[in-house]
């Protein structure tokens, strides 16, 4: 049975993801590279404990809201190491960073900071976008994020 405070912290892990989940896209989406834009998007509405609510795979990001057998919400996540590029190294870094600020105790009114499980931790997201669309999509819709340049870029356009 569901207390109120297990809906309470259920929705605030909900509500934290779908913030987390609308900048990972926004950050994505700024990248000129058009195969960085490129995800795997997995969703089951039924909430049913022991699945997987929402998950994005991308060459680059990793995000997935689940549903545990505690019956919790709980957020897993990774990135691709990135040693070559400061603009990729620089996604990676602030998606840890908003991940970690938007289940914070000191910005969320529940305490959710365990709802972040590094019990696995994906370190390789691109082998797993590939693993996964080679496979084929059986459970995963492929999408295509439209390119959205940053506020300075589009203004560093227009000027040249």
């Amino acid at each position: 049975m569901k207390t109120p405070q297990l809906t309470a912290y259920n929705k605030a892990v909900r509500d934290s993801y779908a913030l987390i989940l609308k900048q990972a896209r926004q950050m994505l989406g700024a990248i000129e590279q058009e195969e960085l834009r490129f995800i795997l998007e997995r969703e089951d509405k039924s909430a049913k404990i022991e699945t997987i609510i929402h998950e994005l795979i991308n060459p680059l990001l990793y995000l997935r809201l689940e549903h545990h057998s505690d019956d919790n919400y709980a957020i897993h996540f990774g990135f691709e190491q990135v040693s070559n590029s400061v603009e990729l190294s620089s996604i990676t870094t602030q998606f840890t960073r908003i991940l970690y600020k938007q289940t914070s105790k000191d910005f969320t009114t529940v305490d959710i900071e365990g709802c972040v499980r590094t019990d696995w931790f994906i370190n390789s997201p691109s082998a797993m976008y590939e693993y996964i669309e080679e496979r084929g999509l059986k459970h995963h819709t492929f999408k295509q994020l439209p390119y959205k340049p940053k506020a300075a870029k589009r203004k560093l356009k227009a000027v040249a």
